[in-house]
């Protein structure tokens, strides 16, 4: 059973993201368990891939370094084999497609289940292809992640219609990155959202802040920040455990006031 539900139980939740294997498959499976001391109630652990096309360059360079060392989805398995005997907190995988069908989507989500992953989040897949992993996914209690941008308001009842786990709203057009200012009327998309759904909104790309996660928790469910501390990690290198916990506190603490 996904314990996705959980990340949201307690009010508003704060979801980090880190690639696998940046800077090693120790160190990551260090800042996860860091994370979710510091108060992650859900943490997206990307799969490093050649391609990474939503991505800004900090998480792109992130995924060219742990390319570098090698790291293969066996081992972001063996990342999530440790971390789960550690904790429960709920894990989804990000990464695109490509290496899902090229790893064999049975035997992936199979993995899932047996590792401990809840979901997962690709975004190269529209809405229209996820039929592709959607069943797959299904039998193996992994959440397949929708994600809504702020182009697809005439497609919102639609996606938000069949989706599973939660909603990711995407803030801004563009890549991941730390932004100064969010101008998406993010009021409208989350309200047309719960309108079709009752799943937890999630939203991401872009915060960086305490101040905007505080004001982003006010009108959803979830804020989640994945350039920002994949940039900690490039700036602290294998050293970057306490850094990380009080970036994730401060942004934790801004969600639940």
């Amino acid at each position: 059973m996904s314990r996705i539900p959980n990340a949201f139980k307690d009010g508003t939740a704060f979801i980090g993201f880190l690639t696998a294997g940046d800077p090693t498959i120790e160190k990551t499976v260090e800042y996860i368990l860091a994370m979710d001391e510091a108060g992650c109630d859900l943490i997206e652990i990307g799969i490093p891939f050649s391609d990474p096309m939503a991505e800004g360059v900090v998480i792109q360079d992130a995924n060219v370094r742990a390319l570098k060392h090698n790291t293969t989805t066996d081992d972001v398995f063996e990342i999530v084999k440790k971390v789960r005997q550690k904790t429960d907190v709920p894990l989804v995988f990000l990464t695109y497609i490509n290496p899902v069908f090229f790893y064999g989507y049975e035997e992936f989500f199979r993995k899932c289940n047996e590792y401990g992953v809840d979901g997962i989040i690709t975004p190269d897949v529209p809405y229209e292809e996820k039929g592709e992993i959607a069943e797959i996914a299904a039998r193996n209690d992994v959440d397949v992640i929708s994600l809504i941008a702020p182009t697809s308001k005439e497609r919102i009842q639609m996606i938000a219609g069949d989706a599973t786990g939660f909603i990711y709203v995407v803030s801004s057009l563009g890549v991941t990155g730390m932004r100064s200012e969010i101008k998406t009327d993010l009021n409208a998309i989350i309200g047309d959202i719960r309108d079709a759904c009752d799943l937890p909104v999630a939203v991401g790309f872009g915060i960086n802040t305490p101040e905007q996660a505080a004001k982003i928790s006010k009108i959803s469910d979830g804020v989640i920040v994945g350039s920002a501390i994949v940039k900690i990690i490039e700036e602290h290198g294998e050293g970057a455990a306490e850094a990380l916990k009080e970036y994730v506190s401060a942004m934790k603490n801004a969600c639940v006031q």
